[in-house]
């Protein structure tokens, strides 16, 4: 539904409250969050560590201006350059994913004096501008245009065309490791290192965008470590603060070099920070990444099973850890009215063929059972 306060489609189920992996509706119906919100929750819903965090935090400090140091922010900046990939220690903290790429592609363009841009077929990397630009999907851009220009897209997975757009004019690649909106799309290790090497060989930025491949969905604190690859930039969002509106641009010295004049009002305010910390310490403490590769594989058995011993409509299961795409013969949205509906399973679409899984990253074997379940009683 569009019009006044609204810009998202509304759906028939009215959300009161939510514990680890479910959410409550007013009609005090149980759903099973297979959805977590766009990856928005990774420890599920109002995790008691992250729930105490805000409360502190809000006690002493809600928000002041940026250029003042405090606690929580400067504590979170350590912990994020602990994680980080490699030595891209520097830290800036927007407030969305779209604006950690924003800052991303800015950065990318300062460093280098250049404009050029190579970006992936079916590649979301936001909704402002700048990031629309990098967007391949033409129902996202085609109402805001005319964009800016510089961008090139390539097929995704192809190295050989990737290595033909990269030359000296090039000032970033910008690559998600596994493709969500586009349909969950893993990009293959060899791909990612012949990025890597194409770019580090002409001197442009490799951005990787982890938004919803980040902070240990694939298995790994980021996707990008299983393939050996220490980007330029790496961003990240989605579930850093719990589901508070955070992102992360996390940049190699040469590139933070250039980065002075970019700046954000709400940016790494206390009250998110807070909660980041805690969600980041609560991923660690929990080892969340390992129980996202092993909850993941098991899932994936259990789908690739199911289809092959009640011969569902469905074409192939696909991804990494908890970021799952099963595509169907059927249209994807049917298929999640149906789960949601009949069974109390709330999912995601992934363009109009692909159901996506993307549950928070503490679920059990039993969750993933159950989803299987379910998903077998809407298919068959």
């Amino acid at each position: 539904m569009t019009g006044e306060g609204f810009v998202f489609s509304e759906k028939p189920i009215s959300i009161e409250s939510g514990e680890g992996a479910t959410l409550t509706a007013s009609d005090g119906t149980e759903y099973l969050d297979f959805g977590a919100s766009y990856a928005c929750t990774p420890l599920g819903h109002s995790p008691p560590a992250v729930v105490d965090a805000i409360s502190e935090q809000a006690e002493d400090l809600l928000y002041v201006q940026g250029s003042y140091p405090v606690a929580a922010r400067t504590a979170l900046q350590e912990q994020l350059a602990a994680v980080a990939p490699g030595d891209i220690s520097k830290v800036w903290l927007p407030n969305s994913g779209t604006e950690a790429n924003e800052a991303a592609l800015k950065f990318a363009r300062s460093a280098t004096g250049r404009e050029k841009v190579v970006v992936a077929k079916r590649a979301f990397h936001g909704r402002t501008l700048g990031a629309l630009s990098l967007t391949w999907k033409d129902e996202y851009r085609d109402p805001f245009g005319p964009l800016p220009g510089g961008v090139e897209f390539v097929p995704y997975g192809d190295a050989a065309a990737l290595a033909d757009a990269v030359d000296d004019e090039t000032a970033a690649v910008f690559l998600e490791p596994i493709q969500g909106e586009g349909g969950v799309h893993p990009a293959g290790d060899a791909y990612l290192q012949t990025a890597r090497e194409v770019t580090e060989d002409a001197g442009a930025a490799l951005v990787l965008d982890e938004i919803q491949t980040g902070l240990g969905r694939t298995g790994t604190m980021w996707a990008c470590e299983s393939a050996g690859v220490v980007p330029d930039v790496l961003t990240a969002a989605k579930g850093v603060a719990s589901g508070l509106p955070l992102g992360v641009t996390l940049c190699a010295d040469w590139i933070a070099e250039g980065a002075g004049n970019h700046g954000s009002t709400f940016a790494g305010n206390p009250l998110v920070a807070a909660a980041a910390g805690a969600t980041l310490t609560e991923i660690q403490a929990r080892d969340v990444p390992a129980n996202a590769a092993a909850v993941g594989e098991h899932l994936r058995a259990e789908l690739r099973a199911a289809v092959d011993a009640h011969d569902l409509p469905v074409r192939e299961v696909r991804g990494e850890g908890l970021l799952i795409g099963i595509e169907v013969k059927r249209g994807s949205m049917r298929v999640l009215r149906d789960l949601a509906l009949e069974e109390a399973v709330l999912a995601l679409p992934a363009g109009r063929s692909v159901v996506r899984l993307l549950p928070p990253l503490v679920i059990d074997e039993g969750h993933a059972d159950s989803v299987v379940a379910s998903l077998v009683e809407v298919l068959s």
